[in-house]
């Protein structure tokens, strides 16, 4: 079980600005990069081919979409150019900013591995089918990621999304199915 990046930005509806499309956090425009209107970009996204001319980005303040015009590598990050700002004073306004697409624009994933956004909100029960809480982030760590399961008394739960703990994502029904093993809910201890 493997899970993609591109986490969700603000609230879990995902999107930036009230009325807009579900939206996935790609990047970070970190500053103007030469005298042509070039920004570097901090890569967030595992997936930073699919950001190629054309291509529609939104920002964290309101405004209107941007487009890509031209993209580049440039150490581990990429040289992006924005449709319309040609000038270092003109992208200055972008500094600092985070860089989102539309999450109906996402690759599909093989079988078996889920975005961070597919999961968030998702009814989580044991299998017996008995009720647990509901996926409300997504921790990355080193050796795998973590659910963050709210129990309805508020409490958290962690429980890491390998095989061994998590049985089954059904993304139709919105539900995942985990083994739980002792100690794991706080009020077994």
């Amino acid at each position: 079980m493997r899970l993609a990046g591109s986490n969700l930005a603000g609230d879990t509806s995902g999107s930036v600005l009230p009325a807009q499309p579900r939206l996935l956090a790609v990047g970070k425009l970190l500053h103007a990069h030469g005298v042509h209107g070039e920004m570097l970009m901090e890569i967030y996204t595992d997936f930073p081919e699919r950001l190629v001319p054309g291509v529609i980005l939104y920002l964290d303040r309101p405004g209107d979409p941007l487009h890509l015009v031209k993209r580049r590598h440039h150490n581990a990050g990429l040289l992006v150019t924005l449709e319309g700002y040609t000038t270092p004073e003109a992208v200055a306004q972008f500094r600092n900013q985070l860089v989102y697409v539309q999450a109906d624009d996402r690759p599909p994933l093989p079988e078996g591995e889920y975005y961070h956004h597919q999961l968030l909100d998702l009814r989580v029960n044991d299998e017996a089918g008995e009720p647990i809480g509901v996926v409300t982030e997504i921790l990355e760590t080193g050796a795998s990621d973590v659910l963050v399961i709210r129990r309805a008394s508020g409490k958290e739960v962690l429980i890491p999304m390998v095989d061994t703990f998590v049985r089954e994502v059904d993304l139709e029904k919105k539900a995942i199915t985990v083994r739980l093993i002792a100690g794991m809910l706080s009020e077994e201890a």
